[in-house]
């Protein structure tokens, strides 16, 4: 019986519509924050700039080169706050959708993961502003060109703050990026360590592409990509322990169940042995087979039923066979005369037949 076809749609609309109440709930969420954030934009800037401001020479002031740079600049940072503080709700809604889809050890797993990952890009968010800013923006200040004052526009400040922003707190995820490896299976921990040198050259090249062109961000940014690996492998150690350790703890349920498996077994009967056919028996077996080879080679020899002469044909029938033959010649005339010997010497049956016959020449 084929299934209905709206049953069928039926989960998957349903699925729509959820993932729809929660992106509605998401967009609500951030713009509620957005609001709350906005009319405070230009504190938040003072605060995201202050890195800067800090180390700027006396007499010298950030700028806005643009026309609408002091009204979209602050409600660009609110916008953006707004999505960043909001992330926990955010991965909460998405956690919401796809939990159902898991299965139970696969939820376990994947919870602390994706609550760590918040967390460290916290932190890398928090490191960047609070390290890597000031030693930056120190080190750009102090190179400075003599007779080049230092006014920075506020749009492209913020556009260089957002980069490192995103920047180390990707980096930061590199530890989760690593237990998921070794969890799906795709590496070892001792394989890991074995590439250390590549992974520590790539984390300098992460870093040149990553954060502005100078040694002392591509450095910062290198140097804990580096470190957050080696605690990614240092963990992935341990999860790898627990799952040898898990999987020793079922192991003496499983030996009980096979030597339970290996007793029913051996308490079962045995098969009968072999037992060899006795003189008489034997007598027995070879007359059986010997009678059953004379019976096929006796049909062999067996002359086929000489076929029956066929019964001469009726000479009535005879004549209406012939009445078609002039039919198809068109020699109706002498069909009509064969016709008419058919009514005078014909059966029932033929007389009947004749007279159809002659009603069809008459039309």
């Amino acid at each position: 019986m084929s299934a209905d076809p709206a049953d069928i749609e039926q989960p998957f609309m349903s699925h729509l519509l959820e993932l729809r109440d929660r992106l509605l709930r998401s967009v609500l969420v951030v713009l509620v924050v957005f609001l709350a954030l906005f009319p405070f934009g230009n504190d938040i800037y003072v605060f995201v700039a202050e890195p800067l401001m800090a180390v700027m020479p006396e007499g010298t002031s950030m700028i806005a080169t643009k026309v609408a740079s002091p009204f979209l600049t602050p409600f660009k940072l609110s916008l953006i706050a707004a999505i960043f503080l909001s992330m926990p709700f955010l991965l909460y809604q998405l956690w919401g959708f796809v939990a159902p889809g898991l299965y139970q050890h696969e939820r376990r797993m994947a919870l602390p993961l994706l609550a760590s990952s918040v967390v460290l890009f916290y932190l890398g968010a928090a490191f960047a502003y609070f390290v890597v800013f000031p030693l930056v923006f120190r080190f750009f200040t102090s190179v400075t060109p003599e007779g080049v004052a230092v006014m920075t526009d506020i749009s492209e400040y913020l556009d260089f703050v957002l980069t490192l922003f995103f920047a180390f707190g990707l980096a930061f995820e590199i530890p989760i990026a690593t237990i998921i490896l070794v969890w799906m299976g795709m590496t070892t921990p001792e394989q890991l360590a074995a590439k250390r040198p590549y992974v520590i050259v790539g984390a300098f090249v992460i870093g040149m592409l990553l954060t502005p062109p100078d040694v002392i961000s591509q450095t910062l940014l290198a140097l804990p990509m580096w470190l957050l690996f080696e605690g990614g492998v240092l963990f992935s150690r341990f999860f790898v322990r627990e799952q040898e350790d898990g999987e020793e703890a079922s192991a003496p349920v499983e030996e009980a169940t096979a030597a339970a498996a290996a007793g029913e077994s051996a308490s079962a009967p045995e098969e009968e042995a072999f037992r060899p056919l006795s003189p008489e028996e034997m007598d027995e077996e070879l007359d059986r087979i010997e009678a059953e080879l004379d019976e096929e080679e006796a049909s062999w020899h067996e002359e086929p039923e000489e076929e029956k002469p066929e019964a001469p044909l009726d000479p009535v029938d005879a004549k209406l066979v012939r009445v078609n033959e002039l039919r198809e010649a068109m020699d109706f005339a002498a069909a009509r005369r064969l016709l008419y010997e058919v009514l005078v010497e014909g059966n029932e049956e033929q007389v009947r037949t004749a007279k159809n016959i002659l009603e069809q020449l008459d039309e």
